[in-house]
């Protein structure tokens, strides 16, 4: 299993950035290759994704640790990705933002296509950093 971790600092409130984690139906506007997604019943998700000319759709199951303001998820199905969202308060009116993403590289490759072995963690690191820099994008806008 290969674990990426990045984060970022977004000028808003931690809130503000906790309550903007959690309208999935609004994470097309700052995930690339996401269509659609929409919450569902007991604290599912269902994603629609464009990736490697391939579409696909999934299922999610995310939970709180809202006193920690720890988002975790995972799919239910193929592929098996897993992950976290943290929200740490730098100051008032700022936030830091720890992602972390844990996959089987194998699963990525047959999933979505794509480069194999240091070229596929470059390509999904250079994907979740562009995916969080759009999300703080978003975030400060909506302020």
């Amino acid at each position: 299993m290969s674990t990426l971790e990045q984060h970022i600092d977004v000028g808003v409130p931690i809130g503000k950035a906790w309550d903007s984690l959690h309208r999935v139906e609004n994470y097309p506007r700052f995930v690339n290759g996401l269509r659609n997604a929409r919450t569902q019943a007991e604290g599912r998700a269902h994603l629609g994704i464009e990736a490697g000319g391939r579409s696909r759709e999934f299922e999610a199951e995310v939970s709180d640790r809202e006193a920690e303001h720890v988002m975790e998820w995972h799919t239910t199905g193929a592929p098996d990705l897993m992950g976290s969202f943290s929200l740490q308060p730098i100051d008032e009116n700022h936030t830091r933002i720890q992602a972390r993403l844990e996959y089987e590289p194998g699963t990525i490759r047959d999933t979505f296509g794509g480069p194999k072995g240091f070229a596929q963690a470059n390509a999904i690191e250079r994907l979740v950093r562009s995916d969080l820099e759009h999300f703080k994008e978003y975030v400060e806008q909506e302020r």
